[in-house]
């Protein structure tokens, strides 16, 4: 693929433009395919279209079918490896930008509501302490506070139990993170079918099971849980792994019960009250399928809702979501080349929103040859291999 003219980051001065190079048949071309329609295909494509590539999504079902389509908005900072942290400001400025850099009809407000991690014991505050020391060196202004403090920083918080937190007030939702990524489908040409194979053929060569074909002088899949289906064919096993997810969520309520997101890791909960009114709770240990074990879970929820938070006591959570993280050995992403022009974008491990727009960057420049961001040296394919796993300690 020829390099493409270099833009500033989040440059939107083009409008809507077309990826489709030209038609010969039935074989469609671009200079890069991107596989899904999740949020970071769409980031990438977004921001390979900001650099006047031109690109074609092919997809399964539909823009954010998938987990894209369930994860409720969430962005932190507060991770515990550098790598993380750095993404995560980027996409956070990103994200407060939406509405300017997408230039849609809908206001994409984020709202910074703030994250609280809870720690019921000595060894898990010094954990918690041990990532907010790695937040600090990567510029992220989050904190330790006592139990009290995080009583005044949640109205209503039961801390009986609580040894201590970290908390970052700029962490936050955007309020309607579906609308947001069709907000970055917009303008994009996205081919609805399945990839039935991705052959080389002087680029490559990707066909649908309808019969369609594009071709491109490079690839990306970016297909979470999907993506290893779509490599095997070709030799390439990427040890990405589903997880399902479950979330209970209330009916709208008008009342502001929860502002900031309050996460205890060890006691597998999280909850926050989201812009529609809904309020989300999570067992965190919660996976497999529901038909069994949802009254377990449930219960799990209710028993932490009565320590934690119990002014939640009387909501019903009426509805049962799930989602599906796309595992890695690690918990990180897998971001870069697997051939020459074939890469991979999955493996996110339940944070793909909170990162899409800094792995949208980082993908688009390197394919435009505009550099390699250092996070491409630490999420590369081959750390598995190597040994060179980057474990991240803070996923919820």
């Amino acid at each position: 693929m020829q390099a493409l003219a270099a833009r500033p980051d989040f440059d939107h001065g083009h409008g809507l433009l077309t990826a489709v190079l030209s038609n010969d048949g039935r074989v469609r071309r671009a200079e890069v395919a991107v596989v899904g329609a999740g949020v970071t295909g769409l980031s990438i494509a977004w921001h390979l279209r900001r650099r006047d590539a031109a690109v074609i999504v092919l997809e399964r079902a539909g823009i954010a079918a998938g987990a894209s389509g369930v994860q409720p908005g969430g962005v932190r900072q507060q991770w515990g490896t550098a790598v993380n942290c750095r993404l995560a400001q980027e996409s956070l400025d990103f994200y407060r930008r939406a509405t300017e850099l997408l230039d849609g009809p809908i206001e994409l407000r984020f709202t910074p509501c703030g994250y609280l991690f809870l720690a019921h014991s000595e060894p898990a505050l010094a954990r918690l302490a041990a990532n907010a020391r790695v937040q600090a060196a990567a510029g992220v202004p989050s904190r330790i506070v006592s139990a009290e403090r995080a009583a005044e920083l949640v109205p209503g918080l039961g801390v009986q139990t609580v040894a201590g937190a970290s908390w970052c007030a700029e962490d936050g939702y955007v309020d309607r993170p579906q609308s947001l990524i069709e907000a970055l489908a917009r303008g994009t040409d996205v081919v609805i079918g399945d990839v039935a194979g991705i052959e080389r053929d002087g680029g490559w060569r990707l066909t649908t099971a309808a019969g369609e074909s594009v071709a491109a002088d490079a690839v990306v899949v970016a297909a979470g849980v999907d993506t290893p289906a779509l490599l095997e064919r070709l030799g390439i096993d990427p040890p990405i792994e589903p997880e399902s997810r479950w979330l209970f969520l209330s009916d709208p309520i008008r009342e502001r019960l929860l502002e900031p997101l309050v996460v205890s890791t060890e006691r597998h909960f999280a909850a926050k009250q989201l812009a529609n009114g809904r309020v989300l709770a999570s067992d965190l240990s919660a996976t497999g399928p529901s038909d069994a074990d949802a009254p377990r879970w449930r219960s799990a929820v209710r028993a932490a809702i009565r320590e934690l938070l119990p002014r939640l006591e009387h909501l019903d959570f009426t509805i049962l979501t799930e989602g599906v993280y796309d595992v890695t050995p690690d918990r990180q992403a897998i971001i870069g080349p697997v051939d020459e022009g074939l890469w991979i974008a999955a493996g996110f491990s339940g944070h793909g929103f909170m990162l899409a727009p800094a792995v949208g960057r980082i993908v688009a420049e390197a394919l435009a040859g505009d550099g390699e961001d250092e996070a491409l040296a630490i999420l590369d394919p081959g750390r598995f291999a190597e040994g060179r796993l980057v474990p991240e300690p803070q996923v919820v």
